[in-house]
């Protein structure tokens, strides 16, 4: 048995109704990273010297040495670039990913950022990458980032984004149950959430492409117009969708100098002239989402037993369990936990299977309005599908029909007319049937092919989201 972990469906076509405050048609949500002073620095007691996001093109970590002109752009950060977009900012709610480590060495900052009611979510004890990381050792690191966040801040974190983080992350964060959200995703536009073992996890998605990090690197934005162009187009975008959220990321050392800040005010005055625009923090987002889309678990396919699976779906191909059994052992996953998803999955071995044994499953069909159903023997899908049709409430006349063609059919081509019933009324029906049983064996044969598979499709919406 092979699982697939990642969830490549999400909510499909159509995400669930945002139903933002105020009939609002986009979420905003600025997120300010507050990194300076948490980053790679042997004065912390790392190896080497931060390479990551900053001005100096093609920097590289300095192992056991400091790096003056790196230690001095964060520094711009802390000094001017903050106290610059703290001004553009101070009226607006946004979220502030604070290093733990940075917000202790930064009291005259974190005061500004709680005079002006911004959120300060974790962004981790240090600036620094998880990707080698034990979950013990992440583990230890996130309790520790928790404890000093709250004495530095005053109240604990409600919502947490790593960044350089793990495939183990998300999952240590949602067992860890302090967290609101968590945004070490960007896999939407709207939250969404997520289980690990008993733990439900609301994920709030961040953004990359939305982000001043893209000024530090080899494609990105060159200039501040660059940038505001980029957000205008996202914004007009998710404003004209509806119920979306729009996520944009700043650094301080970044955003905050004089030629890129321009741009950030811009957008703001932009977007600030449509009605229906909702500025928020992420936990005024999670609160909300988590409100008006609670998260509902349910029985999913690719975490059944072998017995379970096949005693559920082994009916969704008439009488042909062998067809469940054999879906089974695919690569299922999250995106087969769906009706869409697991119908791929069963057709992919009723396709696979032999024309002999995909005769089995159509000749395991009953008659249209024939003796079974006339005797009450029909499963119960098939009698839901037929009554539906009014195909339970038949004139004499129209039984004779049915059964004069039922009788021509099969011994023309060997199995019963098969059609999606719900697709169509008892005259679309007839006309079908007048209509096919002209067909060649071979065109019927492979129509007969496409219908069990539509009336499959139909089974598993009644009962998989």
């Amino acid at each position: 048995m092979t699982r697939y972990p990642r969830d490549m469906h999400g909510y499909g076509a159509t995400p669930p109704a945002a139903n933002w405050p105020n009939n609002a048609k986009i979420a905003v949500q600025i997120v300010m990273n507050y990194e300076e002073g948490g980053e790679n620095n042997i004065l912390h007691g790392d190896a080497a010297s931060e390479a990551f996001l900053s001005e100096i093109v093609g920097a590289a970590a300095w192992p056991g040495q400091r790096h003056w002109k790196m230690e001095s752009i964060y520094e711009y950060g802390a000094r001017a670039g903050f106290w610059r977009l703290h001004r553009l900012l101070e009226n607006t709610p946004i979220t502030v990913y604070g290093v733990a480590t940075a917000l202790a060495r930064a009291p005259a900052q974190v005061r500004a950022m709680k005079d002006a009611s911004w959120e300060i979510a974790s962004h981790g004890l240090k600036w620094i990458e998880y990707k080698d990381a034990t979950p013990e050792v992440e583990t230890a690191d996130l309790n520790e980032a928790i404890r000093l966040h709250t004495e530095v801040v005053g109240e604990a974190p409600v919502g947490l984004y790593i960044g350089r983080c793990s495939d183990n992350t998300v999952r240590l964060a949602a067992e860890n149950g302090s967290f609101k959200y968590v945004a070490d995703s960007i896999a939407d536009d709207v939250p969404y959430w997520m289980e690990f073992g008993e733990h439900d996890q609301l994920v709030v998605p961040y953004t990359m492409d939305a982000n001043d990090m893209r000024f530090a690197t080899p494609q990105g934005f060159n200039t501040g117009a660059h940038f505001f162009e980029y957000l205008k187009a996202s914004f007009d975008v998710l404003y004209a969708e509806g119920g979306r959220m729009m996520s944009i990321g700043l650094h301080c050392r970044l955003m905050g100098r004089p030629g890129r800040a321009q741009a950030l005010q811009d957008f703001l005055a932009y977007a600030n002239s449509h009605e229906g625009v909702w500025f928020a923090t992420r936990e005024q987002i999670a609160d909300h989402w988590a409100a008006t889309n609670p998260h509902t678990r349910y029985e999913r396919p690719s975490e059944m037993s072998r017995e379970t699976f096949v005693a559920k779906y082994g009916s969704i191909f008439e009488h042909s369990p062998w067809i469940a059994d054999g879906a089974y052992d695919l690569e299922l996953g999250r995106t087969h936990d769906t009706a869409i998803g697991l119908h791929n999955a069963l057709c992919r071995i009723f396709r696979s299977a032999s024309e002999e044994q995909r005769l089995g499953v159509l000749t395991a069909h009953p008659d249209l309005a024939g003796k079974l159903a006339q005797a009450n023997s029909l499963t119960a899908e098939s009698t839901a599908e037929q009554a539906a049709a009014g195909l339970d409430f038949l004139t004499d006349d129209e039984k004779a029909t049915f059964t004069k063609l039922n009788d021509a059919y099969v011994a023309k081509h060997g199995f019963p007319f098969i059609i999606a019933v719900r697709d169509h009324n008892k005259a679309s029906i007839l006309d079908a049937f007048n209509r096919r049983i002209n067909n060649d064996h071979a065109t019927e044969f492979a129509e007969a092919c496409k219908q069990v598979e539509r009336i499959a499709d139909f089974r598993l919406m009644d009962i998989l989201p």
